[in-house]
């Protein structure tokens, strides 16, 4: 896969202006969202690991996992999974939102189609590779786990790959851009806004060359709410 490349278009929405609106830090609220022991994980984790096919690993990426895997990667390809879709709809009541001013966070939902980052994982125990990304993504409760066929430039590979949980009291269903912006602008936990999450994942598909007119659109009409109510610098 080639580098990042520099941004061809400039985002409206920034990491200062995001600061500006959101200046106060908040306190964790481990009420907010319950979440599951590694213990309480391992049986989803062994289950997953019984369905794949292939020797080799691989974790397909779309959200937060594009600028920030938390796990040794060997190789990234972009890559595209067919049948899912990009899109803020999950809350999040805690970490980048609070109960009473929810965040969201991106999940795969039915229908198109998703271009992102396929990563391969360095050869290891597959339990001890897969561990990490699956307590980061599976402890809330809001995804379902699944390998899915992403086709790259390279070849189809099988990744594990994080759908939106329909069963889930999070799953907001489809919001308009709108509504979404009025969340995400005021949204802020104590992992910071959920402005920042969305300003860091549309950033990286820029650089990576994936254009989503979902995050685009979204970017700007938090970036004018956030003007509305963020103090003159």
């Amino acid at each position: 896969m080639p580098p990042d490349r520099p941004l061809a278009r400039t985002l409206d929405l920034s990491l200062d202006l995001i600061a500006r609106a959101h200046s106060v830090p908040v306190p964790d609220d481990p009420d907010a969202l319950a979440v599951l022991s590694d213990a309480e994980l391992r049986p989803g984790l062994d289950a997953i690991i019984a369905g794949r096919a292939g020797s080799d690993v691989w974790v397909f990426a779309y959200g937060s996992l594009m600028w920030n895997p938390e796990f040794p990667v060997a190789e990234r390809r972009i890559g595209t999974v067919r049948g899912f879709h990009r899109r803020f709809c999950l809350l999040q009541r805690r970490f980048r939102g609070t109960p009473e001013r929810p965040g969201f966070v991106l999940a795969l939902d039915r229908g198109g189609l998703c271009r992102g980052v396929a990563f391969r994982l360095p050869d290891a125990e597959i339990r001890d590779a897969l561990m990490p990304v699956w307590r980061r993504e599976m402890r809330g409760r809001g995804y379902v786990a699944r390998w899915l066929p992403v086709a790259t430039a390279a070849g189809t590979v099988p990744a594990l790959t994080f759908l939106a949980n329909r069963a889930s009291d999070r799953y907001a269903g489809r919001l308009s851009d709108a509504e979404l912006a009025d969340k995400i602008a005021a949204a802020c936990g104590h992992k910071g806004p959920s402005a920042e999450y969305l300003f860091r994942t549309v950033e990286a598909c820029e650089r990576l060359g994936i254009r989503d007119r979902h995050l685009w659109n979204l970017q700007s009409l938090v970036a004018d709410r956030l003007r509305a109510c963020a103090p003159e610098s």
